[in-house]
């Protein structure tokens, strides 16, 4: 890899990092609903790619619900979770996506994975529990959110494998269009006060929605994207680790985040974990994302 695609790369992690710290200030400290914002982020990425939805992939079905998952699904989660969680637990706790992707891929496509591959399995669920698992054998509410919408994309990893190469701006547009439409339906029937908070926040929140839809998960996945088609999966794999450091160095810095010893502990069993599941000599892409926010 060359200075210029590596510095992209960094750029990339950089920006997923500060996407999932600006997540957290929009829903926690705002107090914006996490459906709206997340309704609202995806119709303007819906709109922006209107001229890349047809001619529509096939089959039509498999692609809504590819994007009912990683979108709808995974995003509603995680931005439910972010109300409660830090950012930078939530960033070692979405990386049981890579391991959860792993074992369905088992499951679902036979494939075989090779014992390593298991150690770091179990490696990065127990790095993942340790964060999850609070004092006085409780489980943090916010984290299991962020679990599950780890889960939620996996599955729509898997579904994705299944289906033919998709152009990067044909399938960010059908991710908006099926967010957007259901997560819009749902705040409107079980949230309230959606655009009295986003007034009250007033331009800054217009600034990180425009960030999240047009710098995120159309410039920054559209450039992962372009690097996946130059550079084999088991060196871009590795690299997509600066991701959940960049969220904790800006957790620490943005909004005050605290690493304690578990939560150190933790972090370091489950990036471990994922190194040795995501380095494989496969050329095969890495489908799944690890910005997540």
């Amino acid at each position: 890899m060359g200075a210029r695609d590596f510095l992209l790369m960094v750029v990339v992690c950089v920006v997923w990092g500060f996407s999932n710290v600006l997540s957290k200030v929009v829903v926690g400290e705002w107090d914006v609903p996490p459906l709206f914002f997340a309704a609202i982020r995806f119709g303007l990425v819906a709109l922006l790619t209107a001229p890349w939805l047809l001619p529509v992939p096939r089959p039509a079905w498999r692609i809504v619900a590819v994007g009912l998952a990683m979108g709808a699904g995974s995003f509603a989660l995680l931005f439910v979770g972010l109300k409660t969680a830090t950012p930078s637990a939530a960033a070692v706790v979405v990386q049981a996506g890579v391991p959860i992707t792993t074992l369905l891929s088992v499951l679902v496509l036979g494939e075989r994975i090779h014992w390593r591959r298991g150690l770091g399995i179990a490696l990065t669920l127990a790095g993942v529990l340790v964060v999850i698992w609070k004092p006085g054998f409780a489980l943090s509410t916010g984290l299991l959110f962020i679990l599950a919408s780890a889960f939620t994309s996996s599955i729509g990893a898997i579904m994705m494998k299944q289906m033919p190469d998709i152009a990067p701006l044909r399938f960010q547009a059908w991710v908006g269009l099926s967010t957007a439409v259901p997560l819009a339906a749902i705040s409107w029937v079980i949230e309230s006060g959606q655009w009295q908070t986003a007034h009250a926040a007033g331009w800054p929140f217009v600034a990180a929605v425009v960030f999240s839809a047009v710098v995120v998960s159309i410039g920054a996945h559209t450039a992962y994207y372009g690097l996946i088609a130059r550079h084999e999966a088991n060196l871009l794999a590795p690299l997509t680790l600066m991701t959940p450091l960049s969220t904790i160095a800006l957790g620490i810095l943005i909004t005050g985040d605290r690493l304690d010893a578990h939560m150190v502990a933790g972090a370091v069993l489950a990036l471990a974990g994922v190194l040795i599941v995501a380095v494989r000599r496969s050329s095969a892409p890495v489908v799944e994302v690890q910005e997540r926010a």
